[in-house]
């Protein structure tokens, strides 16, 4: 079987500090992993040794079977990689649908010149559009990024996301810093990809509520080690879990 995703003794040493170690994983088409641990357990450190934020010490990843552990970040994003940020990464004074209109044409691969081919690139604009509509920021198209709300802002980073179309979508805590009432857009649009059955999804959750609803499947790092991979009731309810991520005291 190809994986649409995997790493092989992923490690990175920042002087002798191991903050991802050695770390194997393959991840299938059409699922879900949810990436779980109490901080510092190296889960944001290992989504950007992925997506080539970070250069690894030593170890390896595969796209679709292909090794692309040289290739920098922009090259791995080209090659199908998708990765939303725990803080937002937007042009932050242009507007929200100037943001999504250069994802659509970075996708299209018809340059990055914000005006020029548009007159000429209709179905470009329709479907940048149809994204804005998706995650429900049409009404504030005409803003600049940096005026919205945090929690607009999340939007607009997924977003953004969904616009490039990468094979693998990476979400660093989606739902962070958002209030009650803006949290189920962003996982209505997590389940709707999901759903296609056609894309590999990586998550980065605390909140275990989400983590249970929406995972095929979880795995734990601890002291930036991989200690548990399962199905979500089997891993929550190890010991090591148990103990490391949720707190709680288990009988020897």
């Amino acid at each position: 079987m190809t994986f649409a995703l995997e790493t092989q003794q992923l490690t990175i040493r920042f002087g002798g500090h191991v903050a991802v170690d050695a770390v194997s994983c393959a991840f299938a088409p059409g699922t879900l992993t949810a990436i779980v641990g109490p901080n510092g357990a190296g889960k944001t450190t290992y989504f950007n040794l992925i997506s080539g934020q970070l250069k690894a010490t030593t170890g390896r990843v595969f796209l679709h079977g292909e090794d692309i552990s040289g290739c920098s970040a922009p090259q791995r994003s080209r090659r199908g990689i998708g990765r939303a940020f725990q803080l937002t990464n937007l042009f932050p004074n242009l507007t929200v649908l100037e943001n999504i209109r250069l994802a659509v044409q970075s996708r299209a691969g018809v340059g990055l010149n914000l005006w020029s081919v548009w007159s000429h690139h209709r179905e470009l604009i329709g479907r940048a559009e149809e994204v804005l509509e998706t995650v429900a920021l049409t009404a504030k198209r005409d803003l600049a990024a940096a005026a919205l709300p945090h929690g607009d802002q999340r939007k607009l980073e997924v977003a953004i996301l969904m616009a490039l179309e990468p094979d693998v979508f990476m979400f660093d805590e989606p739902t962070a810093g958002m209030s009650v009432d803006e949290v189920p857009v962003i996982l209505d649009l997590i389940r709707a990809l999901k759903a296609r059955r056609d894309k590999t999804i990586l998550l980065v959750e605390h909140k275990m509520d989400v983590v249970r609803e929406l995972a095929d499947r979880i795995i734990v790092l601890h002291n930036g080690a991989l200690v548990a991979d399962g199905e979500p009731a089997e891993v929550i309810a190890s010991p090591i879990v148990q103990e490391a991520y949720l707190g709680i005291e288990v009988a020897k």
